[in-house]
């Protein structure tokens, strides 16, 4: 019996001698490869959570823009983002998670070698909707900082430390990207259910694509309003947003506090009371006995009370932010229907031939709005009806009259409500009585992270001076009045 036993593990180690060990050093529990689909997926995700977070720590754009304020501690409504290294947070969320991991998806698609036609047409789609990503958050960035790194971005081998690219080169390069991938993309099969936003429906991201088009164009319509116009109507005869079912929504869920909206981890989760209305917004919509003051706040005896911009406030004496954006399941939007109707009514308003009037599109843009947010449609005649809101008797310039309600109906998105004030200066909001560093004004941009300043210091220096300062009073290439 002994030899049998010796026997057997004799041969059990011939055999294992044969083998190639170097398997035994992988380790199997940590990949060292991936797919383009996960990359996708958790690039959509990083990239969505930033813009819909109310983080003081990665996002104050809505303070900045006056939709909320603060209660025990004002720093951020006062225009402190430096205590909080808030620029370095907004940067690397998207650098790091969201562009780094598209660029790697971009890779590996890129290394495909398809050989049926159909699967030429999925990986077409695929490569276009990861560059429709890349771009979004390259317009994050520009329309933030201004001028970024870009063209060495993201090769830490070959560009360590990237030079920053002139903002308005980096916008028309990334129009032309959305271009060509608007041309890639066919009715076929992309990512599937890891798409987040549209899960996988080609034609959405097409009109998604060709939305955002619209958006850096009117952006920079003021800049050179040829360019501009010729991107317009491109991109609305290529089709944009049409409909509330067509909005760039994530939906997130309700099995964990990671995939849940993150409204819901900064304002249940943390049983912290840090955010109230703003006084500002709030009174506004007072005034116009607006119908979605009571899906975006809640009342205050028998009121809705905003809370003082810039000031501390007493979480208890004030409206709250509606239970409806508390839902875990409450999806994350970077771009809707009604953003899709104000730009095109500002076309109108500046002479771009896109079919319509600039009021036939101002009224489309409050509708959707209300009617994406649940309002009767008895509500939404008698809201458009007011001689305060209807667009003959309404005041102002078509800016204004544009402003001010794309400003109301751009709640929750505080980053595309402060790109339409800063475009076109309305609402007018003033800076409250104290400010950090004395600020006077309302912030049109962040300034550039310390960690980038004292690590790339040659070509933030560089920026700081082609933009003018880094100041958060230094405006945008494309904010001329």
């Amino acid at each position: 019996m002994k030899k049998i036993i010796l026997t057997i593990a004799f041969i059990a180690l011939s055999v294992s001698c044969t083998d190639d060990i170097t398997g035994l050093n992988q380790d199997t529990k940590n990949p060292t490869t991936t797919k383009a689909e996960f990359l996708f997926t958790n690039a959509q995700k990083a990239i969505v959570d930033q813009m819909v977070s109310t983080s003081v720590n990665i996002n104050v754009y809505r303070l900045f823009v006056q939709h909320w304020t603060e209660t025990t501690y004002p720093d951020e409504s006062q225009y402190d983002i430096t205590t909080r290294n808030i620029p370095a947070n907004t940067y690397g969320a998207l650098y790091r998670d969201g562009l780094k991991d598209l660029k790697e998806a971009q890779s590996l698609l890129n290394a495909e070698a398809p050989i049926a036609t159909t699967d030429i047409a999925i990986l077409n789609n695929k490569k276009a909707i990861v560059d429709i990503m890349m771009v979004y958050a390259y317009n994050v960035l520009v329309d933030t900082f201004g001028d970024v790194p870009y063209s060495e971005a993201l090769d830490l081998e070959a560009h360590p430390l990237p030079k920053y690219d002139d903002a308005e080169t980096i916008y028309k390069d990334l129009l032309a990207r959305l271009a060509t991938d608007v041309s890639l993309i066919s009715d076929n099969d992309n990512f599937g259910d890891a798409d987040l936003i549209y899960g996988g429906d080609a034609m959405k991201w097409k009109k998604f694509a060709n939305s955002l088009r619209l958006r850096l164009a009117v952006n920079m319509h003021d800049v050179d309003p040829t360019f501009a116009a010729t991107h317009i109507t491109a991109a609305v005869a290529s089709g944009t947003i049409s409909s509330n079912d067509d909005n760039t929504n994530l939906h997130y869920l309700d099995t964990s506090v990671g995939n849940s909206n993150p409204l819901y981890a900064d304002l249940v989760v943390s049983q912290r009371n840090d955010f109230v209305p703003a006084n500002t917004l709030v009174d506004k919509m007072n005034a116009l006995t607006d119908p979605r003051r009571a899906k975006y706040f809640t009342l205050k005896n028998d009121a809705y009370v905003g809370g003082i911009y810039g000031s501390s406030n007493s979480f208890a004496s004030y409206s709250h932010i509606s239970g409806t954006l508390n839902d875990q399941k409450f999806p994350g939007t970077i771009f809707d229907y009604s953003e899709v109707e104000f730009l095109l009514a500002e076309a109108v308003s500046k002479g771009v031939a896109v079919g319509g009037t600039v009021e036939s599109h101002y009224n489309a843009a409050i509708t959707a709005s209300m009617e994406n947010w649940g309002v009767d449609s008895a509500d939404i005649a008698t809201y458009l009806a007011q001689p305060t809101v209807a667009y003959t008797t309404a005041t102002g310039t078509a800016k204004q009259k544009i402003g001010e309600q794309a400003w109301i109906a751009l709640f929750n998105r505080g980053f595309e409500a402060w790109t339409s004030y800063r475009r076109l200066d309305f609402p007018v909001l003033a800076a409250p009585a104290v400010t950090y560093n004395s600020q006077t004004t309302v912030p049109v941009r962040y300034t550039y992270p310390s960690r980038e300043q004292q690590i790339n210091a040659t070509n933030v220096t560089a920026a700081s001076t082609a933009i003018g300062g880094d100041k958060l009073s230094t405006k945008l290439f494309w904010d001329k009045f």
